[in-house]
């Protein structure tokens, strides 16, 4: 019995090839998860609400521009201000309050 366990471990296909058949194998089936996980991934990306479905519909886009550049009418473009935003080393709170009292003192 003890020659045959010292046989076993001298046998060089059972110590590298068995765990190299079943890391192929097993990797095998493992990759087969993975991608499946992928391409279910893939199927709910692409179906799309049916709001942004309409938008991208280029028979429906005409119809929104349309309405877009309605709405851009009836927008008063004349009368407005030019606001400088914060810096990045400003304070965006005490910047933003600034430039509103500046704005009511000239209003």
């Amino acid at each position: 019995m003890l020659n045959r366990l010292s046989f076993l471990r001298k046998n060089k296909t059972l110590k590298y090839g068995i765990p190299m058949l079943l890391l192929v194998v097993g990797g095998s089936f493992g990759l087969r998860e993975f991608t499946q996980i992928r391409y279910d991934a893939q199927k709910i990306r692409k179906k799309l609400d049916p709001a942004l479905e309409a938008r991208i519909n280029p028979e429906k886009q005409s119809v929104i521009l349309e309405e877009e550049y309605e709405k851009l009418q009836q927008i008063n473009l004349d009368g407005w201000k030019n606001i400088r935003g914060p810096r990045p080393w400003e304070e965006s709170k005490e910047y933003q309050e600034q430039q509103r009292a500046r704005l009511n003192k000239e209003a």
